[in-house]
C-alpha cells in the first residue's frame, strides 16, 4: 500500500500531479495496481494536510499543527465493506444476543484471552459469505479483509508452517471447536432466530416452502451419512448429503440434513413433524415441488390435517395428460405480471384455468406461462440439433462401411439418445445395411403438448386460480435459493470426515445464506436493484486504511464507489468505523 503521484491534464489542458492511494494485487496470476481511492491534486492537497490527516483519522483532532511537515505513509489497507455489513445484519437479525446467550463457560482467563463465542461464529459466517473456502483458508482472508471483534480489535492468524497447514494448529482448532459448539446449539438457535424473525418482519406462517438440494464428497465421507443417491450437481459417482430447506416468506427458518440416499419424499414425514413439534407451528400449507408428491404423503398430509399445494410431474403422466387436454377448454384467466416481467419491452403472459380433478376434494389448475414455453422450447430445439448432429456422423460412419457390426450400431445410436433427452425426440432403424433416423412419432408430440405448461394440485377450498398461481411461483424462490446456497456461499465439495463436522460446515452456510437473503430483501425493499452477490462485490471498494504520520499510525476508512454508498444509505449504516458506537466491548 503506498501513495502515488501522476500527472494528467485539466479541463484548460494544464497538466497537473494527482495523488493516489494505491495496493499491489494479484489478478489472474499477474501482478498489478489497484486503486483505494484518489485523493486529489497534489497542489490543491498540500495547505489541507492537516484536515486530510483529521479526515483519515476518523475526525479526531491532531496532537499538533507540526504534523503537516511529518513524513507521510499509507501502511497498509484492507478490505472492510463486507464485514461491515455482515456485521450490522448479524445484529439486526439477533444472531449476536442468541448466541451470545448460548456462549460456553469458559473460566476467566480463557475469557480474557480469546474471542466471545457470538463473535467466533461471525468470522466463519463472514468468511463463507464473502470469501468461501476452507477452515485453512480463512487466515488468508483475514490478511486480505479487515475482520474484528465487537471491540474493533483486528483477527489475523499466526502464521506457523507445520506440513501441509501453514497456520498455528492450536488456533486452527479454536475454530473447529467454534464449529463443534454452534451445531451442538442449532435447534435452539433455529428456534430463537425464527421467533426474532417473526417478530421483526411479521411474518405470515400459513405457508411453509420446502424443497430439497444434494452436495457431494471430495472421497468416501463419513460413514453414516455420505451415500450415493440422486445427484443434482451431476456427480454420480461422489457420495453425498441431502440438504432439506424450509423458509417462510422467503426467509429461510430451518435445514435438515439427510442420508445421500434418502429418497425426496421420504423426507417430507420427518420436516413437517419438526415444524409441529420444534416450531409449535399449527395448521400449514405444505408448499412442495414434484419430488414431493407421492400418494403416502399426500395422505399425511390430510390425516395431519395440513393443508398442501403441489406440482405435479408432467412426463410419463397419463393423468397430467388428461388434465393438460380438458384444459384446452379454457375458460382461461390471465395472472397478474411479476416485477421483472413488466420491465421487459415485451412482458410474458401467464394464463391459468381450472380443471375438475378426478379424486374428491382435489382441486387442478393447469397454467401456461409464455417465458416458460420460449425457455422450454429452445432448449428443446438445442437439445434436438445436438442430438441430429450425433445421429448425422454416425449415419455417416455406417455409411462409409466404418461400423458394421449391427450391435455395435445400436450401442452407438443408445449412447447418443441417452444424452441431451434425444430418447425423447428421435428414433432410428437399421434395415439391409443402412442406417436412418427420425423425429419420434410417439414421444416428440406429447413433449411439444407439455412446454409452457405446468400443472398444480392442492385441497384448499378458499385458495382462488391466481392465488395458487401466486404461492407455486414463490417455490422458484426456493429453487434460486438453493443455488445462491451452494454457489454463493460454495457450500460444495465438502472435505469434513466427521458426520457432526459435515453438520456444522452446512449450518455455517445456512447463515451465511441467511445473511444474504436479509441484505437482498433490504435493498430491494430500498428499490436497489441488486443482488446479495453484487452488493458484497461493491462493498469491497471499502477500506480501513493505516496512515503513518511520523511516529503515530492513524486510521480512516474510505468511503468506497458510489454503488457502496447507496448499499450502506439502504441498510441505515451510517457509521462505518470498527468500533461501532453500539458495541458492547
Amino acid at each position: 500500500m503506498y501513495l502515488r503521484t501522476v500527472k494528467a491534464k485539466g479541463a484548460e489542458r494544464v497538466e497537473f500531479e494527482y495523488i493516489r492511494l494505491v495496493e499491489a494485487c494479484w489478478e489472474k496470476g499477474r501482478s498489478k495496481q489497484r486503486i483505494i481511492a484518489n485523493l486529489g491534486r497534489k497542489d490543491l492537497l498540500a495547505p489541507h494536510l492537516e484536515s486530510l490527516i483529521e479526515l483519515l483519522s476518523g475526525g479526531k483532532k491532531t496532537k499538533s499543527t507540526s504534523v503537516c511537515a511529518e513524513p507521510i505513509e499509507a501502511t497498509h489497507a484492507a478490505c472492510w465493506g463486507p464485514m461491515l455489513v455482515a456485521r450490522s445484519l448479524w445484529r439486526e437479525l439477533g444472531l449476536e444476543s442468541i448466541l451470545d446467550g448460548l456462549a460456553p463457560k469458559t473460566n476467566r482467563l480463557q475469557k480474557a484471552s480469546r474471542l466471545p463465542f457470538a463473535d467466533r461464529v461471525l468470522v466463519l459466517v463472514a468468511n463463507r459469505l464473502c470469501r468461501p473456502g476452507s477452515e485453512h483458508a480463512l487466515a488468508q482472508w483475514l490478511e486480505s479483509d479487515f475482520v474484528c471483534g465487537g471491540d474493533g480489535k483486528r483477527i489475523l492468524a499466526p502464521w506457523k508452517q507445520q506440513g501441509r497447514v501453514r497456520v498455528d494448529l492450536n488456533w486452527l482448532q479454536e475454530w473447529y471447536r467454534t464449529l463443534d459448539q454452534l451445531l451442538a446449539h442449532k435447534d435452539r438457535i433455529e428456534v430463537e432466530l425464527f421467533a426474532r424473525l417473526r417478530d421483526l418482519f411479521h411474518l405470515q406462517v400459513e405457508m411453509v416452502f420446502y424443497d430439497l438440494t444434494s452436495t457431494y464428497f471430495e472421497g468416501r465421507g463419513p460413514a453414516g451419512l455420505a451415500n450415493f443417491g440422486y445427484s443434482r450437481d451431476g456427480k454420480a459417482r461422489n457420495r453425498q448429503v441431502q440438504v432439506g430447506l424450509v423458509m417462510i416468506n422467503g426467509w429461510p427458518i430451518a435445514h435438515h440434513v439427510f442420508d445421500g440416499s434418502l429418497r425426496d419424499s421420504a423426507t417430507v414425514e420427518m420436516v413437517l413433524k419438526d415444524l409441529q413439534e420444534r416450531f409449535g407451528l399449527g395448521r400449514v400449507i405444505f408448499v412442495g415441488d414434484r419430488g414431493m408428491v407421492t400418494i403416502q404423503n399426500l395422505a399425511l398430509l390430510r390425516q395431519r390435517g395440513q393443508g398442501y399445494l403441489v406440482g405435479l410431474k408432467r412426463r410419463h403422466n397419463e393423468q397430467v395428460n388428461r388434465y393438460i387436454q380438458a384444459a384446452a377448454q379454457g375458460p382461461w384467466q390471465e395472472c397478474p405480471v411479476g416485477i421483472t416481467a413488466r420491465e421487459r419491452e415485451k412482458a410474458p403472459h401467464t394464463m391459468v384455468t381450472e380443471v375438475a380433478g378426478e379424486e374428491p376434494g382435489v382441486r387442478v389448475f393447469v397454467v401456461q406461462s409464455e417465458e416458460r414455453l420460449a425457455y422450454e422450447r429452445a432448449m428443446r430445439e438445442a437439445a434436438m440439433e445436438k442430438t441430429r448432429r450425433a445421429l448425422e456422423k454416425l449415419s455417416v460412419r455406417v455409411a462409409a462401411g466404418r461400423l458394421k457390426k449391427a450391435q455395435k450400431i445400436g450401442e452407438a445410436a443408445a449412447r447418443i439418445l441417452g444424452r441431451n433427452h434425444g430418447s425423447r425426440y428421435y428414433g432410428w432403424s437399421f434395415e439391409k445395411g443402412i442406417f436412418g433416423y427420425f423425429e419420434h412419432p410417439g414421444h416428440l408430440a406429447p413433449e411439444k403438448a407439455l412446454e409452457g405448461k405446468y400443472v398444480i394440485q392442492t385441497a384448499e377450498v378458499d385458495l382462488s386460480a391466481l392465488q395458487a398461481v401466486e404461492v407455486y411461483k414463490d417455490l422458484s424462490e426456493i429453487e434460486r435459493s438453493f443455488r445462491e446456497l451452494k454457489d454463493l456461499v460454495e457450500m460444495r465439495p465438502i472435505y469434513h470426515r466427521r458426520p457432526k463436522r459435515v453438520r456444522a460446515h452446512i449450518f455455517v452456510a445456512a447463515l451465511a445464506f441467511l445473511l444474504a437473503r436479509a441484505l437482498e430483501k433490504k435493498l430491494k425493499a430500498a428499490g436497489v436493484p441488486m443482488s446479495s452477490a453484487q452488493a458484497l462485490e461493491a462493498l469491497r471498494t471499502m477500506h480501513v486504511v493505516d496512515i503513518r504520520v511520523g511516529a503515530e499510525i492513524r486510521r480512516g476508512v474510505t468511503a468506497g464507489n458510489h454503488q457502496a454508498r447507496q448499499i450502506l444509505a439502504a441498510l441505515g449504516i451510517n457509521d462505518r468505523e470498527p468500533l461501532q458506537k453500539d458495541s458492547n466491548a
